[in-house]
């Protein structure tokens, strides 16, 4: 469950999330390559159609996240195409809220830079099955983060939602790994096909 839904969350949450996602946004148009607009798109396609395959896990539900892959590949363009795709899912699918915008845009974009910034030089540097680790680490860690994420906009707004969020968090470590296997496939078949997915762009 990476869209927490409207009503949730409190005031000061919300309006907090929603003034550093608006800062953080800024500073990512500010500073995207443009060349990967087109990238940007197609995986926030991906991620958009992703997340409306959910499969059932306890009293909660995954679905497929790629915010450590589109972290690895977009870098600061990650941001605008999280949160396009978010806005999208919740204008015609009611996923997630608009209110809610903010959190879910920073539990996933926040994690995706960070891959952006610590595992992509690894991965554009490294050869052999070493693709394969770092490919498996961004997926791992964007996804063990987002989870983390959820959990701590969940207790920030009252500490009775702390069970609900150990409860998400749970549900997590199945996607963790699921979220690595296909994050270390695709970055390794992209490195051998087409390695210039991987090469920085100004400013990244």
């Amino acid at each position: 469950m990476a869209h927490i839904p409207d009503g949730v969350l409190s005031l000061p949450v919300l309006a907090a999330s929603g003034v550093v996602a608006a800062g953080l946004t800024l500073v990512a148009v500010k500073r995207m390559n443009y060349d990967r607009i087109p990238q940007a798109a197609v995986l926030a396609a991906a991620f958009f159609v992703a997340s409306l395959v959910t499969v059932p896990v306890g009293p909660s539900s995954v679905h497929l996240i790629l915010n450590g892959l589109m972290g690895v590949l977009l870098g600061w363009a990650a941001v605008p195409a999280l949160l396009v795709a978010l806005c999208m899912q919740a204008v015609f699918f009611g996923y997630g809220g608009l209110s809610v915008l903010g959190v879910n845009a920073l539990n996933l974009a926040l994690p995706a830079l960070l891959c952006a910034w610590f595992i992509a030089p690894r991965l554009r540097a490294a050869q052999g099955r070493a693709v394969l680790y770092w490919g498996a680490a961004a997926g791992a860690l964007g996804v063990g983060l987002t989870g983390v994420m959820v959990m701590l906009s969940l207790v920030a707004s009252g500490p009775e939602y702390l069970p609900a969020g150990r409860v998400v968090l749970v549900t997590y470590l199945p996607l963790l790994l699921v979220e690595a296997a296909v994050t270390a496939w695709a970055l390794s078949f992209m490195k051998r096909v087409a390695p210039e997915l991987l090469t920085p762009g100004e400013n990244e």
